[in-house]
């Protein structure tokens, strides 16, 4: 018995050491991101994509300050914290980069279907992810409001819940199985619950980041992307209907964050 009360005792204080090492790596990760910061290379990025944004170019030689972003063509302040959103000149609900590059198509000329079919950060792919870090520092410090006033809206907000809880894949995953709870980490990184509000304000709030592993600046459609990977899921196709149902999913219940954006990641 007495044996039994020492091993116990031990798994407590080794529990109670645990959490304290925990803790203290949490504590250190937000120094860490807070140093990295100062220097964030996402400017560059922001820098890249005013000047896009400005610059006539394209078959039709036009500029996007007339792009309307669901504000009213040219607004780019408060935009970005109500998408993705239903446009009635498409009628479709669409996201921020996948509005973008309607706006390239319409108002440039670019082949809207061949840039969505350009791998992530090349070519005028890497242009898209400029405009939109450059679009979204535009609400930087605003609160995420997205409307849900149409059938559309509405209708891509429930599958994207459906979305993420679907299980599925060789290692039976959903976005829930990461994201769906309190208290997760992997890789000693937080896993924010971004099923509740204004929790996925910590994660949906946060894109476009910039990836420091990586060394790229990452918008939410390839974080998507790289979430269905992790899952070994199939590589949902660039602006797909999935892609953009998460987004009015995870967008709605951040109702109320503020955007960090341009952000740093691990």
């Amino acid at each position: 018995m007495k044996r039994k009360v020492v091993v116990l005792a031990t798994l407590a204080v080794a529990c109670a050491g645990g959490a304290q090492a925990q803790d203290a790596t949490a504590d250190g990760i937000a120094k860490y991101r807070e140093m990295l910061q100062d220097g964030n290379p996402a400017e560059l990025f922001e820098m890249k994509g005013e000047e896009l944004w400005k610059q006539k170019r394209g078959p039709k030689n036009a500029s996007l300050e007339r792009c309307d972003l669901g504000k009213g063509p040219g607004v780019l302040e408060g935009a970005f914290v109500e998408l993705p959103r239903y446009f009635k000149d498409t009628g479709r609900v669409m996201d921020m980069e996948t509005r973008l590059i309607h706006c390239m198509e319409t108002l440039q000329g670019f082949n809207g279907a061949e840039v969505m079919k350009t791998p992530f950060g090349r070519g005028e792919m890497a242009n898209v992810t400029a405009l939109a870090t450059y679009v979204a520092t535009q609400s930087k410090g605003m609160h995420f409001n997205l409307p849900q006033n149409t059938a559309q809206e509405k209708t891509m907000y429930e599958v994207g819940k459906r979305l993420f809880f679907m299980r599925g894949g060789p290692h039976d995953f959903s976005c829930a199985s990461c994201h769906g709870e309190e208290g997760k980490r992997i890789r000693l990184q937080d896993l924010p619950n971004l099923t509740k509000n204004p929790g996925d304000g910590v994660g949906f709030a946060a894109w476009p980041a910039y990836r420091v592993s990586n060394a790229q600046m990452w918008g939410m459609q390839l974080r998507l992307n790289d979430c269905y990977r992790q899952q070994r899921f199939p590589e949902p196709k660039f602006g797909s209907d999935a892609t953009i149902a998460l987004g009015v999913y995870m967008g709605v219940n951040a109702k109320g964050a503020e955007s960090i954006v341009p952000a740093i990641k691990r």
